[in-house]
């Protein structure tokens, strides 16, 4: 699977039934030897798009549940 495939897409924590945002507005913790996405490093924000300093949330790749056609749905 290309990053270009997932990007754009909604990431929703199935346990809290939260969106959590959209893979495009996340930075990637990217394995340097391997090249694999590790994790997801999802920024939060305060209303109007303010950033909210040093709060983010950290979503592993392990916690995928599944990958859809418009979502990727995460346990935390």
């Amino acid at each position: 699977m290309r990053y270009k495939d997932i990007s754009g897409k909604e990431i929703i924590d199935v346990n809290e039934g939260a969106r959590l945002g959209v893979l495009g507005q996340t930075d990637l913790e990217i394995d340097e030897k391997t090249g694999q996405i590790e994790s997801f490093v999802i920024p939060s924000y305060k209303w109007f798009g303010l950033k909210k300093e040093g709060a983010e949330t950290t979503i592993r790749w392990n916690s995928i549940r599944k990958i859809g056609e418009d979502m990727i749905m995460i346990e935390s």
